[in-house]
Order: structure tokens, then sequence, then C-alpha cells
């Protein structure tokens, strides 16, 4: 086992219990949690065998098997944005619906003024 292949180990297990730490605390979702928990296997994984990412670069034609992680992070940072905005526009609409709810019941509840007539 060669120094890259030691760091990518590090590197898995400490996303791995940084993720279940997060995911302990209740900080993190376990929606979010089930992505990175991947992120941090498929890390393991290629840290574990090198000749999976240096075998699929060739497949796909990519001179450098670094360049095909760079790729493939790109990508997947680039979904998890996407996601996270859709989940920022859901959560707007949701707020915007809710104060506009808490706008109408304090209308009702709220006193009225005198208007000049007493009820008897």
């Amino acid at each position: 086992m060669n120094q890259a292949q030691f760091l990518g180990i590090v590197a898995a297990f400490v996303t791995f219990v940084f993720v279940v730490e997060m995911l302990r605390r209740g900080i993190l979702r376990e929606k979010y949690a089930v992505l990175w928990l991947l992120v941090s296997f498929s890390l393991f994984v290629l840290a574990l065998f090198p000749r999976i990412l240096t075998q699929a670069a060739q497949a796909l034609g990519i001179a450098v098997p670094s360049n095909l992680l760079f790729l493939i992070t790109g990508v997947v940072l680039l979904l998890v944005a996407v996601q996270l905005s859709y989940e920022v526009s859901r959560l707007e609409n949701r707020v915007r619906r809710l104060a506009e709810e808490v706008a109408i019941l304090n209308e009702r509840t709220a006193p009225r003024p005198p208007d000049g007539t007493e009820d008897t």
C-alpha cells in the first residue's frame, strides 16, 4: 500500500466518522447523510482498489485516471448543488405560505376598533 492509498483510506474513514457523528447529533438529516455515506464508501473502495479508476478511465478514453476522479467529483457536487437549490426553493414557498396564514389568523383575531355604537 502506497502513501496515496493510505491517504485515501484515511480520508474515507474521516468522512464516514464525520457524517455518522453529525447524524448522531441531529445536525444532518438522514436523506442527506445517505449521499455522503455513499461518497465515503466510494472513496474507500477506490483507495483500496485503484485499478478500478484506472480501468474506468481507459474504458472512457480519459488519459489520466485522476482526471476521471475530478470529473466524477464535479458531477457529484453539481448534483448536490441542484438538489440543495430545490430544497431551498421548496422551503421558501413553505415559509411564504406560512407567513400568509399567520397574517390571515392575526387579522381574524385582532381586536376591532369601536365604531361608536354600543350593543345593549
